[in-house]
């Protein structure tokens, strides 16, 4: 004869079990959803002009993970004619982040490849108006080399300042049922003077964010975000 208490544990397993099928994603949302990042984000804007960096830092450095990872790695050197400064570009795109494919963030590779961590804080990137997009400023250290670096992460439509935010925003999009899409843009220079370097770099990303098609600037901040900026009505929730 089966125990009453058997019965219960038998029928709470059912349960959880029931309760975790219904949490497990069965559909992809892409806010990238037409194109290539390359294509989206422009090569010369204003001052600026790019040239492929096949040789920046990459979220992953074995290359094997990456390919799962990432759909998309973009790595640019952008020069400013007028003033000669440049700024290095990385995004690393992919169209699953799950618990297994999920996006790397800086302050976690750098370390990976001998980098010191100087500073690692949320940073506020003011896209104009009242428009401010949530990221991290990194300085990372190697010998005499720093790195000062403007970064941010979006998975789906949240975009994570941290590490925690981000497994905590993979929750919630599980919740709905989706598999979000997800992209790091990593912006950073080489200089001892981090407070004006990421000064600088914020002003570049004010200025090519500005310079993406509006219709496509969801693929980078969400539609919310995405929508303020072209003066359309916000996302409601």
């Amino acid at each position: 004869m089966v125990a009453r208490r058997d019965l219960i544990l038998g029928a709470a397993a059912v349960a959880a079990a029931g309760f975790a099928y219904e949490l497990k994603p069965r559909k992809k949302k892409l806010l990238l959803d037409h194109g290539k990042m390359a294509e989206i984000v422009p090569v010369t804007f204003g001052a600026w002009s790019a040239a492929a960096d096949p040789n920046l830092l990459t979220p992953d450095t074995t290359g094997k993970l990456a390919a799962q990872l990432y759909s998309e790695l973009v790595g640019r050197v952008y020069t400013n004619a007028q003033t000669g400064h440049e700024v290095m570009m990385l995004i690393a795109y992919g169209d699953t982040q799950s618990d297994l494919l999920q996006l790397h963030r800086p302050e976690s590779c750098y370390p990976a490849v001998g980098y010191g961590l100087k500073l690692t804080a949320p940073a506020d990137i003011p896209l104009g108006g009242t428009v401010v997009l949530p990221g991290r400023k990194v300085v990372a250290v190697k010998g005499e080399r720093q790195e000062n670096i403007v970064y941010w992460t979006r998975l789906g439509e949240f975009l994570p300042n941290s590490a925690g935010a981000q497994k905590l925003d993979r929750l919630r999009s599980a919740m709905t049922g989706y598999i979000p899409d997800g992209a790091l843009f990593r912006f950073s220079d080489v200089g001892l003077d981090a407070s004006g370097s990421i000064s600088q770099i914020e002003g570049f990303i004010r200025e090519l964010v500005a310079a993406i098609a509006p219709t496509k600037r969801k693929a980078l901040l969400g539609t919310q975000l995405a929508n303020i900026m072209a003066g359309t009505p916000p996302l409601k929730g």
